[in-house]
């Protein structure tokens, strides 16, 4: 598990090679199996292939989801909002368990917030994904994972980079 959380990179470039539908199963038994408060599961996952509509999900916001026009695959990660006050840790969860699931295949992966993100000054970035794919009104968007085969090689974070500082044993001081 380390080696893996050691080689996830954020992954922006992607080749135009599809994501395998084995792959994809894979991907989605990760998202279903993740952990969530009290086994509520309240994510719901969109699984997007279409490459007219990852186009259109790239213009989410107007910074930090164009790269997803590049992705072969995107998983809209939303939650029924009504079924638990965690939802938002229970999306992140799965988030990272999908991006690990799709580093450990050997793709890409990189996240996208919806979530409090504007689309432009008229409307949300959640309800341009609401309209976009017809979503009812009680799920609420968390993210957009894009996923694909990379197109670019990011090196591990060095341990002596990581931020030891923050990390303390038994107490604050």
């Amino acid at each position: 598990m380390i080696d893996l959380l050691r080689k996830r990179r954020s992954i922006r470039k992607f080749s135009d090679e599809k994501v395998s539908q084995e792959s994809v199963r894979t991907l989605i038994e990760a998202a279903l199996r993740s952990p969530s408060s009290r086994g509520i599961n309240p994510w719901e996952f969109i699984v997007v292939d279409d490459p007219e509509l990852i186009a259109e999900l790239s213009k989410v916001k107007p910074s930090g989801s164009a790269f997803l026009k590049t992705a072969p695959l995107a998983i809209v990660v939303s939650a029924d909002s009504t079924k638990s006050d965690v939802w938002v840790e229970d999306c992140s969860i799965a988030a990272i368990i999908i991006q690990l699931a799709a580093s450990s295949l050997g793709l890409g992966s990189c996240w996208i917030q919806v979530r409090k993100r504007q689309h432009d000054s008229e409307i949300t970035a959640e309800s341009y994904i609401r309209e976009l794919l017809g979503l009812p009104g009680h799920v609420t968007v968390s993210s957009i994972i894009a996923i694909g085969h990379p197109a670019e090689e990011k090196p591990s974070v060095p341990g002596q980079n990581l931020q030891h500082d923050k990390v303390r044993f038994n107490s604050w001081s």
